[in-house]
């Protein structure tokens, strides 16, 4: 069974998820946002095996690179996003100055891809390439646990007019993949509280 702990990260309130299977000791990480510091005290005591990346927007990866240092762990991300832990133009960061500083870190050690299986923990995650959020946007599924990162939230879904954002793709990711999934779906989002694919197709406004 995989456990999920949520950690609400940073001025834009971004999810942070660390995850744990029945070897407690070991975790995953995905998308460890700004302001990391509740996130670095609950893992002190583990060892994290990856960080996993929905996309590399500076919200999502905030605290890459203070989590890598202190835990010698790899990043994953899609190699359409590969050039934006190294930009700040890219990852937006440089855009909002009000809320974050220009942030930059090492590139990911793996690259994620469309039906990629990763083997962590204990549990076989399967990657879905999802764009229209961002061009390198993934979904993780876990069983019956979705992390959909800025794809799919509760009664909406991502915006589209940031650099490399699409509305027709964002729409197609969800309908054409993640609305394909069973209704009993968890789904954990990059902002806001978990639902269901179930929930979502019969009552998001934005994706009927």
């Amino acid at each position: 069974m995989l456990n999920v702990q949520t950690f609400c990260l940073g001025p834009l309130q971004t999810n942070a998820y660390l995850l744990t299977g029945e070897d407690s000791g070991r975790a995953v990480i995905i998308d460890p946002g700004m302001n990391p510091g509740a996130l670095i005290k609950k893992i002190q005591p583990l060892e994290i095996e990856a960080i996993l990346l929905t996309h590399a927007h500076f919200d999502h990866m905030g605290g890459v690179d203070e989590i890598r240092k202190l835990k010698n762990c790899p990043v994953y991300l899609h190699d359409l996003e590969a050039e934006w832990l190294e930009n700040p133009k890219m990852n937006g960061s440089q855009n909002w100055p009000e809320v974050s500083r220009p942030l930059v870190t090492a590139p990911a050690e793996y690259s994620l891809g469309e039906g990629q299986k990763l083997e962590l923990i204990g549990h076989t995650f399967t990657v879905y390439h999802t764009p229209g959020h961002s061009p390198g946007s993934v979904s993780f599924l876990c069983g019956d646990d979705l992390f959909s990162g800025d794809v799919l939230f509760k009664l909406g879904v991502g915006r589209t007019d940031l650099y490399g954002g699409r509305e027709r793709d964002l729409i197609d990711s969800i309908q054409n993949k993640l609305y394909t999934f069973k209704d009993e779906v968890k789904v954990y989002p990059g902002h806001g509280p978990k639902t269901t694919i179930g929930y979502e197709r019969l009552h998001n406004p934005y994706v009927s």
